[in-house]
Parts: structure tokens; C-alpha cells; sequence
């Protein structure tokens, strides 16, 4: 009996040490409270996903210490896979570098460090690296880049080029900075002919640019939003509202994924709580987040479930203002089959709405 009670008896010892090892301190001189560290949790993003593609949220614009920024790499990661981003990528100025002096580096090595931080946390890391000109050119994100090294030319056509060798998707920035005029000059012309331009920012950290996503539709450009980051995140979007991001409809959670995706423009912009792109797209999205319930056929009264956290505004019938449809609660309204139902914040053109039946 007692030969077969010893291992039992040392099991009981180990755990017992093991858990006691590892517990949180609570004696006389240290009471500690792990319940106070919240770098672990994450908001959890609920939107859904459409037409058997994954809906990913996305920031293409983002800065480091290693050009304008205030943040190291990896807390940049940190940053955005706690409000719930899926992707970022990391896309420090080519040209303008305020902290070269302190930082001697190349220009691939903030990406390096934000990618071994998104591998250990499980979050998708984009390359990319921002060509900084004056108007009329401005200032192009290019992504999916190998070496941006390589992209420090004199020249700034020479630079797209070697981005587009590179394999690299083309991001008009901010095109109303910074004179708070959205022109198309012939120089983006000619790069949109040529497909040497692919996206274009619809929003950027507090400006939208309203003709832009005309633009988008025009020319077959991928709307896009980001928050262009340079500070810490903390407190630059406060209560309800999120950070901004693009929506990226892609097959799986790859880089390549999110790739294919943008090249063939599935993407929306959504920021402030507006979402604005493709009418396909919106209206996918829309039906995806929302389910309705009839209470009476006869009168119209309906509820309507929103399933997201995307707050939509409805307008329809003789209401004057848009009526919130919040997220994870239910509206009973009156609403006729076949009443036609502006989404007020679903934006398809510069004044134009998406326009839904509910039922």
C-alpha cells in the first residue's frame, strides 16, 4: 500500500508548489491584482462576413518612430490588435525620417520588428513604406512591398515603379492634404491609366474627402480608410466610436488573401461610423448585419435585430431624421413590405445612399 502511495503523494506535492508558484502574492507585504492588467483583452469587432468571404478589419496607413511617428513597432501591433483590427501595415515615410539622427537603420526594419510581434500574437503584418511628395503628386502608401529600400529614388515615378515590380498595390493618401482641395491632377490620371494606382483614401484620420468616392466608382479604384497614425492610439477615438479602418472581403486570413482582395476592390471604407464604397458591397453587408421579424403583417409592424456593431441610420416614410438602428438591440417599427429604406450612413456616392427593402 504504502509503495503505491508515494507517487500520489509526490503528484500532490508537485501541484501543490506549482500552483502556489504561480499564484498572484497576497501577504502582508505585497496584495497584488492581475485583474488590473488589461494588455490581454481585445474589443471584439462584431461585423459579419458577406458573400463567403472573410470581413477583416484593416488600417493601411500607420507610423512608427522610424520616420514621423511617436511609437515604437511592435506596440503598434499591440495598439491595433487590442481595438480589434485584424491587419495593419506598417508604412513609414520613405523620405522624411525625424528621428534618423537617434534611428540608424534601413528603411525595412520597423516592418521587421512589427512582424515578429504580429507572428507571436497571431496578427497579420503588412509591408509597405510611403512615397512623400508635394502636391501635384502627394503622398502614395505602397504595400505588399519586398525590400523598401529599394524605393528610395530621387525620382518619384522611378519609385511607384519599383513598388510596382515589387508586386507592390499603389494608395493614393489623403488627396485633400494639404490644402483642403480633393484635386485629380493629370499626374494621377496618367498613373490610374496606367494602373499604377489602385486605391485611394476615402477618409484619413479626421478628414473625409466627399468626391472620392465617385473616384473610386469611376475609376475602379478601391475605396480605403485609415487612421494614418503617428501618436499613440490611446484616447484619439473615444466612447462609441471606432477606430477607422477598411473592410477587406478576402478568402482567408493571408497575406495574399487580403492582397487579391484589395486588387479586386473589395473593400469598403468605414469610419465615424459611415461606411462608404461599392452598392453591392454595402448592400451585402447590410442584409449580412440586420434580421427582421414580422409582428403584423396587415399594419407593417416589424423588428429589426441589428447583429453588428456597425450603428445603422435608417430613414423611410415621412420621417424627417434617421432613426438609429444600434448595434445587439432590436427596433419595432412600422414599415410597410416593399416601403423602400434609406440607409443614411451607407454612403455609394458623393450624396447618394443605399436604398433597401427590409421585407
Amino acid at each position: 500500500m504504502k509503495t503505491k502511495a508515494l507517487p500520489y503523494i509526490y503528484i500532490c506535492l508537485f501541484l501543490s508548489f506549482f500552483f502556489n508558484s504561480t499564484a498572484q502574492v497576497q501577504n502582508d507585504e505585497v496584495y497584488e491584482y492581475p485583474n488590473l492588467n488589461s494588455q490581454d483583452y481585445r474589443y471584439n469587432i462584431r461585423i459579419p462576413d458577406i458573400d463567403g468571404y472573410k470581413t477583416l478589419k484593416c488600417d493601411f496607413h500607420v507610423h512608427t518612430v522610424f520616420s514621423d511617428g511617436k511609437v515604437w513597432p511592435d506596440q503598434r501591433v499591440k495598439e491595433a490588435w487590442n481595438e480589434g483590427l485584424d491587419v495593419i501595415a506598417i508604412t513609414d515615410h520613405i523620405e522624411y525620417r525625424a528621428n534618423k539622427k537617434i534611428l540608424i537603420s534601413d528603411h525595412n526594419k520597423s516592418y521587421e520588428i512589427a512582424k515578429a510581434q504580429g507572428d507571436a500574437i497571431g496578427m497579420l503584418v503588412i509591408k509597405g513604406a510611403e512615397i512623400t511628395r508635394q502636391k501635384p503628386l502627394g503622398h502614395l502608401n505602397a504595400l505588399f512591398i519586398q525590400d523598401a529600400n529599394k524605393l528610395e529614388r530621387p525620382d518619384a515615378i522611378e519609385a511607384i515603379d519599383e513598388a510596382m515590380k515589387q508586386g507592390g498595390f499603389i494608395l493614393w493618401n489623403h488627396p485633400g492634404w494639404p490644402d483642403d482641395k480633393s484635386t485629380m491632377y493629370p499626374i494621377h490620371r496618367e498613373l490610374i491609366e496606367k494602373q499604377k494606382i489602385h486605391g485611394i483614401e476615402v477618409f484619413n484620420g479626421w478628414e473625409a474627402y466627399p468626391k472620392v468616392i465617385d473616384w473610386c466608382q469611376e475609376f475602379n479604384l478601391a475605396p480605403i480608410s485609415n487612421s494614418d497614425i503617428h501618436y499613440t492610439s490611446a484616447n484619439l477615438y473615444r466612447g462609441k466610436l471606432m477606430r477607422p479602418m477598411t473592410l477587406v472581403f478576402a478568402k482567408d486570413y493571408t497575406e495574399q488573401g487580403v492582397k487579391d482582395a484589395m486588387f479586386s476592390g473589395r473593400t469598403l471604407a468605414f469610419y465615424n461610423n459611415v461606411l462608404s464604397g461599392d452598392e453591392g458591397l454595402l448592400k451585402s453587408l447590410i442584409k449580412a448585419s440586420l434580421s427582421v421579424r414580422v409582428i403584423n403583417e396587415k399594419n407593417g409592424m416589424i423588428e429589426i435585430t441589428n447583429l453588428s456593431d456597425i450603428a445603422y441610420e435608417i430613414k423611410y416614410g415621412e420621417y424627417m431624421y434617421p432613426m438609429p438602428l444600434y448595434p445587439n438591440q432590436v427596433l419595432r417599427a412600422t414599415i410597410p413590405t416593399g416601403t423602400d429604406v434609406e440607409f443614411s450612413n451607407c454612403i455609394c456616392g458623393k450624396d447618394r445612399h443605399i436604398t433597401l427593402k427590409l421585407w
